[in-house]
Protein backbone atom coordinates (compact mmCIF):
# COMPACT_ATOMS: atom_id res chain seq x y z
CA UNK A 1 0.00 0.00 0.00
CA UNK A 2 1.39 3.27 -0.95
CA UNK A 3 0.77 5.84 1.81
CA UNK A 4 -0.70 9.67 1.81
CA UNK A 5 2.11 12.09 1.70
CA UNK A 6 1.57 13.69 5.51
CA UNK A 7 2.66 16.69 4.21
CA UNK A 8 -0.58 17.69 2.69
CA UNK A 9 -2.04 20.73 4.58
CA UNK A 10 -5.44 18.47 4.19
CA UNK A 11 -3.95 15.61 5.73
CA UNK A 12 -1.75 16.82 8.11
CA UNK A 13 -5.28 18.58 9.22
CA UNK A 14 -6.93 15.38 9.46
CA UNK A 15 -3.74 13.38 11.51
CA UNK A 16 -2.98 16.49 13.85
CA UNK A 17 -5.60 18.59 14.02
CA UNK A 18 -8.58 16.24 15.04
CA UNK A 19 -10.41 16.26 18.45
CA UNK A 20 -9.07 11.86 18.72
CA UNK A 21 -6.09 13.03 17.57
CA UNK A 22 -5.29 15.84 20.13
CA UNK A 23 -2.93 13.84 22.43
CA UNK A 24 -0.59 13.76 18.93
CA UNK A 25 -0.69 17.51 18.28
CA UNK A 26 -0.03 18.46 21.76
CA UNK A 27 2.66 15.53 22.39
CA UNK A 28 4.24 17.15 18.49
CA UNK A 29 3.81 20.72 20.60
CA UNK A 30 5.95 19.60 23.76
CA UNK A 31 8.43 18.09 21.62
CA UNK A 32 8.83 21.89 19.48
CA UNK A 33 8.69 23.67 22.98
CA UNK A 34 11.03 21.47 24.64
CA UNK A 35 13.90 21.60 22.10
CA UNK A 36 13.01 25.68 22.19
CA UNK A 37 13.66 25.73 26.10
CA UNK A 38 9.85 26.07 26.72
CA UNK A 39 8.06 24.12 29.75
CA UNK A 40 5.69 21.55 28.72
CA UNK A 41 1.89 22.31 28.00
CA UNK A 42 -0.42 20.08 30.12
CA UNK A 43 -3.84 20.61 28.02
CA UNK A 44 -4.81 22.21 24.77
CA UNK A 45 -8.38 23.05 23.50
CA UNK A 46 -8.60 22.51 19.96
CA UNK A 47 -9.91 26.36 18.25
CA UNK A 48 -10.76 24.74 14.58
CA UNK A 49 -10.66 21.14 15.00
CA UNK A 50 -11.12 18.94 11.43
CA UNK A 51 -14.37 18.87 9.47
CA UNK A 52 -15.52 17.47 7.05
CA UNK A 53 -16.41 21.52 5.87
CA UNK A 54 -12.76 21.21 5.94
CA UNK A 55 -13.46 20.69 1.93
CA UNK A 56 -10.02 20.42 0.13
CA UNK A 57 -12.03 21.67 -2.92
CA UNK A 58 -12.13 25.13 -0.86
CA UNK A 59 -9.67 27.16 -2.54
CA UNK A 60 -9.69 29.83 -0.43
CA UNK A 61 -9.18 27.76 2.94
CA UNK A 62 -6.40 27.60 4.48
CA UNK A 63 -6.03 24.29 6.56
CA UNK A 64 -4.22 25.58 9.56
CA UNK A 65 -4.18 24.24 13.35
CA UNK A 66 -5.47 26.39 15.72
CA UNK A 67 -4.95 25.89 19.66
CA UNK A 68 -5.00 27.58 23.03
CA UNK A 69 -3.20 26.66 25.91
CA UNK A 70 -5.05 26.22 29.81
CA UNK A 71 -3.44 29.84 30.25
CA UNK A 72 -4.85 31.49 27.38
CA UNK A 73 -2.18 31.80 25.00
CA UNK A 74 -2.68 31.08 20.97
CA UNK A 75 -0.30 28.43 19.28
CA UNK A 76 -1.11 27.86 15.21
CA UNK A 77 0.73 25.62 12.94
CA UNK A 78 0.72 25.29 9.34
CA UNK A 79 2.24 22.92 6.85
CA UNK A 80 3.69 24.57 4.06
CA UNK A 81 3.94 21.92 1.13
CA UNK A 82 5.18 24.90 -1.27
CA UNK A 83 6.95 28.49 -1.62
CA UNK A 84 4.48 31.01 -1.57
CA UNK A 85 7.16 33.28 -1.37
CA UNK A 86 6.93 36.45 0.79
CA UNK A 87 6.96 33.87 3.96
CA UNK A 88 8.13 35.98 6.68
CA UNK A 89 5.69 38.96 5.39
CA UNK A 90 3.01 36.28 5.63
CA UNK A 91 3.85 34.79 8.47
CA UNK A 92 3.60 38.47 10.21
CA UNK A 93 0.56 38.91 8.47
CA UNK A 94 -1.18 35.68 9.97
CA UNK A 95 0.64 35.84 14.08
CA UNK A 96 -0.66 39.88 13.73
CA UNK A 97 -4.12 38.69 13.25
CA UNK A 98 -3.85 36.42 15.67
CA UNK A 99 -3.03 38.80 18.08
CA UNK A 100 -5.02 41.83 17.68
CA UNK A 101 -8.41 39.41 16.96
CA UNK A 102 -8.33 38.66 20.86
CA UNK A 103 -9.72 41.76 21.40
CA UNK A 104 -13.42 43.10 21.66
CA UNK A 105 -13.95 46.81 20.92
CA UNK A 106 -13.02 48.12 23.89
CA UNK A 107 -11.16 45.62 25.60
CA UNK A 108 -8.15 46.74 27.31
CA UNK A 109 -4.67 45.74 25.93
CA UNK A 110 -3.56 43.75 29.03
CA UNK A 111 -5.86 41.16 28.31
CA UNK A 112 -3.76 40.26 25.08
CA UNK A 113 -2.31 36.91 25.55
CA UNK A 114 1.25 35.68 24.06
CA UNK A 115 0.47 34.27 20.06
CA UNK A 116 3.10 31.32 19.13
CA UNK A 117 3.57 30.69 15.08
CA UNK A 118 5.02 27.02 13.78
CA UNK A 119 5.51 27.08 10.29
CA UNK A 120 6.42 23.78 9.28
CA UNK A 121 8.40 23.66 5.55
CA UNK A 122 8.67 21.57 3.19
CA UNK A 123 11.36 23.86 1.72
CA UNK A 124 14.76 25.60 2.63
CA UNK A 125 13.63 29.18 3.64
CA UNK A 126 15.94 30.70 6.05
CA UNK A 127 19.81 31.30 5.42
CA UNK A 128 21.22 29.33 8.20
CA UNK A 129 21.66 25.01 8.56
CA UNK A 130 19.34 24.84 11.36
CA UNK A 131 16.27 22.69 10.37
CA UNK A 132 14.55 24.45 13.65
CA UNK A 133 14.68 28.24 14.30
CA UNK A 134 13.14 30.05 16.71
CA UNK A 135 12.30 34.35 16.78
CA UNK A 136 11.27 36.65 19.63
CA UNK A 137 11.05 40.48 19.65
CA UNK A 138 14.68 41.40 21.38
CA UNK A 139 17.18 44.41 21.33
CA UNK A 140 19.98 44.16 19.12
CA UNK A 141 22.72 44.60 21.17
CA UNK A 142 21.95 43.65 24.30
CA UNK A 143 19.60 40.79 23.52
CA UNK A 144 16.74 42.02 25.92
CA UNK A 145 13.20 40.74 25.27
CA UNK A 146 10.47 43.72 24.77
CA UNK A 147 7.83 41.37 25.06
CA UNK A 148 7.09 37.78 25.23
CA UNK A 149 4.56 37.51 23.04
CA UNK A 150 5.58 37.12 19.98
CA UNK A 151 7.53 33.77 18.64
CA UNK A 152 7.63 32.19 15.44
CA UNK A 153 9.18 28.70 15.01
CA UNK A 154 10.57 27.53 10.88
CA UNK A 155 10.66 23.90 10.92
CA UNK A 156 12.63 23.16 7.50
CA UNK A 157 11.87 19.47 6.97
CA UNK A 158 15.30 19.82 3.95
CA UNK A 159 17.65 20.58 6.66
CA UNK A 160 17.07 17.62 8.52
CA UNK A 161 19.69 15.24 7.58
CA UNK A 162 18.88 11.83 8.63
CA UNK A 163 22.55 10.94 9.16
CA UNK A 164 22.89 13.44 11.20
CA UNK A 165 20.92 13.16 13.61
CA UNK A 166 20.05 10.08 16.57
CA UNK A 167 16.38 9.28 16.23
CA UNK A 168 17.00 6.44 18.99
CA UNK A 169 16.79 9.44 21.89
CA UNK A 170 13.37 10.57 20.64
CA UNK A 171 12.47 14.10 20.58
CA UNK A 172 11.10 16.63 17.39
CA UNK A 173 13.53 15.05 15.27
CA UNK A 174 11.74 11.70 15.27
CA UNK A 175 8.17 13.42 14.36
CA UNK A 176 9.91 15.63 11.72
CA UNK A 177 11.05 12.51 10.05
CA UNK A 178 8.20 11.23 9.61
CA UNK A 179 6.51 14.28 8.12
CA UNK A 180 9.48 14.01 5.48
CA UNK A 181 8.44 11.07 4.88
CA UNK A 182 11.20 8.54 5.94
CA UNK A 183 11.03 5.14 4.72
CA UNK A 184 8.40 2.49 7.14
CA UNK A 185 11.08 0.10 7.81
CA UNK A 186 12.54 2.94 10.47
CA UNK A 187 8.71 3.42 12.04
CA UNK A 188 9.50 1.08 14.60
CA UNK A 189 12.98 2.92 15.74
CA UNK A 190 11.04 6.48 15.59
CA UNK A 191 7.76 5.33 18.49
CA UNK A 192 10.69 3.78 20.26
CA UNK A 193 10.87 6.68 22.62
CA UNK A 194 8.14 8.33 21.23
CA UNK A 195 5.05 6.20 21.45
CA UNK A 196 2.35 9.11 20.58
CA UNK A 197 3.95 8.85 17.11
CA UNK A 198 2.49 6.11 16.76
CA UNK A 199 -0.79 7.19 16.80
CA UNK A 200 -0.29 9.64 14.10
CA UNK A 201 1.30 6.81 11.87
CA UNK A 202 -1.41 4.66 12.69
CA UNK A 203 -3.89 7.63 11.64
CA UNK A 204 -1.64 8.09 7.98
CA UNK A 205 -2.11 4.03 7.40
CA UNK A 206 -5.54 4.07 7.82
CA UNK A 207 -6.20 7.23 5.48
CA UNK A 208 -4.02 5.61 3.05
CA UNK A 209 -6.62 2.95 2.59
CA UNK A 210 -9.68 5.25 2.91
CA UNK A 211 -10.81 5.97 -0.32
CA UNK A 212 -12.71 8.98 -0.07
CA UNK A 213 -9.92 9.94 2.35
CA UNK A 214 -7.58 9.41 -0.68
CA UNK A 215 -9.95 11.20 -3.36
CA UNK A 216 -10.02 14.17 -0.95
CA UNK A 217 -6.08 14.17 -0.46
CA UNK A 218 -5.90 14.41 -4.75
CA UNK A 219 -8.29 16.74 -4.78
CA UNK A 220 -6.21 19.17 -2.77
CA UNK A 221 -2.86 17.76 -3.69
CA UNK A 222 -3.64 19.20 -6.95
CA UNK A 223 -4.85 22.06 -5.93
CA UNK A 224 -1.30 23.00 -4.15
CA UNK A 225 0.44 21.90 -7.49
CA UNK A 226 -1.32 23.87 -9.60
CA UNK A 227 -0.74 27.18 -7.07
CA UNK A 228 2.70 26.24 -6.74
CA UNK A 229 2.54 26.70 -10.92
CA UNK A 230 1.27 29.85 -10.22
CA UNK A 231 3.39 31.79 -7.63
CA UNK A 232 6.64 29.92 -9.47
CA UNK A 233 4.97 31.38 -12.44
CA UNK A 234 4.42 35.21 -10.88
CA UNK A 235 8.17 34.61 -9.45
CA UNK A 236 9.44 34.32 -12.77
CA UNK A 237 7.81 37.13 -14.61
CA UNK A 238 8.31 39.71 -11.45
CA UNK A 239 12.51 38.47 -11.92
CA UNK A 240 11.67 39.31 -15.74
CA UNK A 241 10.53 42.44 -15.30
CA UNK A 242 12.69 43.28 -12.65
CA UNK A 243 15.76 42.63 -15.13
CA UNK A 244 14.06 44.42 -17.73
CA UNK A 245 13.29 46.97 -16.16
CA UNK A 246 16.56 47.53 -14.72
CA UNK A 247 18.32 47.02 -18.69
CA UNK A 248 15.98 50.20 -19.39
CA UNK A 249 16.53 52.28 -16.80
CA UNK A 250 20.39 51.60 -17.45
CA UNK A 251 19.98 52.21 -21.30
CA UNK A 252 17.59 55.43 -20.36
CA UNK A 253 20.36 56.48 -17.97
CA UNK A 254 23.21 56.12 -20.76
CA UNK A 255 21.07 57.73 -23.14
CA UNK A 256 20.49 61.05 -20.66
CA UNK A 257 24.23 61.15 -19.79
CA UNK A 258 25.17 61.20 -23.48
CA UNK A 259 22.57 63.90 -24.12
CA UNK A 260 23.73 66.11 -21.33
CA UNK A 261 27.11 65.74 -22.65
CA UNK A 262 26.56 66.87 -25.72
CA UNK A 263 24.66 69.99 -24.39
CA UNK A 264 28.02 70.64 -22.13
CA UNK A 265 29.78 70.98 -25.54
CA UNK A 266 27.30 73.09 -27.42
CA UNK A 267 27.45 75.23 -24.23
CA UNK A 268 31.32 76.05 -24.23
CA UNK A 269 30.95 76.19 -28.31
CA UNK A 270 28.13 79.12 -27.61
CA UNK A 271 30.22 80.81 -25.25
CA UNK A 272 32.77 81.10 -27.75
CA UNK A 273 30.18 82.68 -29.94
CA UNK A 274 30.32 79.73 -32.65
CA UNK A 275 27.72 79.70 -35.07
CA UNK A 276 24.79 77.36 -34.10
CA UNK A 277 25.23 75.88 -37.28
CA UNK A 278 28.60 74.80 -36.99
CA UNK A 279 27.52 73.80 -33.32
CA UNK A 280 24.70 71.48 -34.51
CA UNK A 281 27.08 70.08 -36.95
CA UNK A 282 29.69 68.85 -34.02
CA UNK A 283 27.52 67.69 -31.23
CA UNK A 284 24.05 66.37 -33.21
CA UNK A 285 22.01 68.92 -31.66
CA UNK A 286 19.18 70.21 -33.44
CA UNK A 287 19.77 74.53 -34.04
CA UNK A 288 16.47 74.87 -32.08
CA UNK A 289 17.84 72.97 -28.98
CA UNK A 290 21.20 74.61 -29.45
CA UNK A 291 19.50 78.10 -29.01
CA UNK A 292 17.19 77.47 -26.18
CA UNK A 293 20.59 76.66 -24.61
CA UNK A 294 21.67 80.15 -25.43
CA UNK A 295 21.72 82.36 -22.03
CA UNK A 296 19.14 85.30 -22.00
CA UNK A 297 20.94 88.82 -22.52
Amino acid sequence: MELLNPRNDFLFKRIFGSEENRDVLLAFLNRTFAEAGKPPLSEIILLNPYTEKDSPRDKQSILDIRARTTEGEIINVEMQLFNKYDTEKRTLFYWSKQYSGQLQEGQAYSRLKRCVTINILNYAFLPNDLYHSVFHLREDRTGIELIDDIEVHFLELPKLDEQAVSIEEGGLVNWLLFLKGTDQSKWEVLTMNEPVLKKAMDTLEFLSQDLEARRQYEDRQKYLHDEASMYEAAERAAIRARAEGEAKGKAEGKAEGEAEAKKEVARKLLALDVNPSVIAEASGLSEEEIRALKPLQ
